[in-house]
C-alpha cells in the first residue's frame, strides 16, 4: 500500500512577538506511490515543518498539499510518522505498543497480536515481544516505533531524523533494515536528515532544502538530486561518494551565500 504525494506553491507563517514569520515558501514537489524521498538541509531550512505540514500537525498557510489526491486536513492513518525520540508507551510490553494502533482501529484482540507479531518478525524482534521498552537498548526501540508504524498499515511513511540519536554502527544496520522494509512492501517514505551519507544511502531522490529565519529569507527548496544507484549501493564507491560531493556543495553553498 502507498500513495503520491503532492505539494504546490506550500508556505507556512508562524505568528511572533514581533509580527508575521514566513519559514517556508514556494515549496513545491511531487513524490511518486512507493518512492523513497530524503529531504536535507542545515538546521532551521524548514525540513521538519514540511514533515509536520505532511504529518496534518500542522497548517499550512498557503499553496496545496494532498495525498493520494485528498487534501490534508489533519492527522490519519494514512500516514505514520516515525521520530528520533521513538515516543513510546513506557507502561506497555513492545508487543502491546505494536498492536496499540490496530486495537484502537477496531481490530480484535487475536488479530492485532497476529498484526504486531508479523511486524516485530519483520524488524527482528521477535523474542523481545515480552520485553517493556525500557528494557531494550535505543535502536531496539526505534525498531518497535517502526513496527509500530508498520502495523498501522499508512500508505506514507514520514521519519523526521530517527536515527539521529544512535550510534553508527545501530544506525547503519537500521539504515539496512528500513531500506529492505521500504523496497519489499513499497511504502512511500519522505525521510528528514541532517546526514548527505544516510540521505544517498536510502533515497530514490535527495531534495535540498535551504533558507530559513535565521538567513533572512524562507525555507525553499533549492535542487532535488536523482539517485540513480539501484539498490546494491556501496558508501565506498565513487558514484556514491559523487553523489555525496554534489549534495554537499548544494548544502553549503546556499549556507555560505547567506551567512
Amino acid at each position: 500500500m502507498s500513495a503520491e504525494i503532492h505539494i504546490a506553491g506550500l508556505e507556512k507563517r508562524f505568528a511572533t512577538a514581533s509580527g508575521d514569520v514566513l519559514a517556508v515558501a514556494d515549496v513545491s514537489l511531487d513524490v511518486a506511490a512507493g518512492e523513497f524521498v530524503a529531504v536535507v538541509g542545515a538546521s532551521g531550512c524548514g525540513k521538519s515543518t514540511l514533515l509536520r505540514i505532511l504529518a496534518g500537525f500542522e497548517e499550512p498557510s498557503g499553496g496545496e498539499v494532498t495525498v493520494a489526491g485528498a487534501p490534508i486536513s489533519g492527522p490519519g492513518p494514512d500516514r505514520g510518522v516515525v521520530f528520533q525520540d521513538y515516543g513510546l508507551f513506557p507502561w506497555l510490553t513492545v508487543r502491546e505498543n505494536v498492536a496499540y494502533g490496530p486495537s484502537r482501529r477496531g481490530m480484535s484482540r487475536a488479530a492485532a497480536r497476529a498484526t504486531a507479531d508479523a511486524h516485530l518478525e519483520t524488524v527482528g524482534l521477535t523474542r523481545f515481544a515480552q520485553r517493556f521498552p525500557g528494557e531494550l537498548s535505543g535502536g531496539m526501540q526505534q525498531r518497535v516505533a517502526i513496527a509500530r508504524v508498520l502495523a498501522n498499515d499508512p500508505a506514507v511513511m514520514l521519519m523526521d531524523e530517527p536515527f539521529g540519536a544512535l550510534d553508527a554502527l545501530t544506525r547503519s544496520d537500521l539504515q539496512v533494515q528500513l531500506r529492505r522494509i521500504q523496497r519489499s512492501e513499497g511504502r512511500t517514505v519522505v525521510f528528514i536528515t541532517h546526514s548527505i551519507e544516510e540521505a544517498v544511502y536510502l533515497a530514490d531522490r535527495v531534495v535540498v532544502m535551504t533558507g530559513g529565519a535565521s538567513h533572512g529569507v524562507p525555507g525553499h527548496i533549492r535542487a532535488v538530486v536523482p539517485v540513480p544507484l539501484g539498490d546494491d549501493r556501496d558508501v565506498t564507491a565513487p558514484a556514491f561518494n559523487a553523489l555525496k560531493r554534489e549534495i554537499s556543495e548544494l548544502v553549503h553553498e546556499r549556507t555560505a551565500a547567506v551567512a
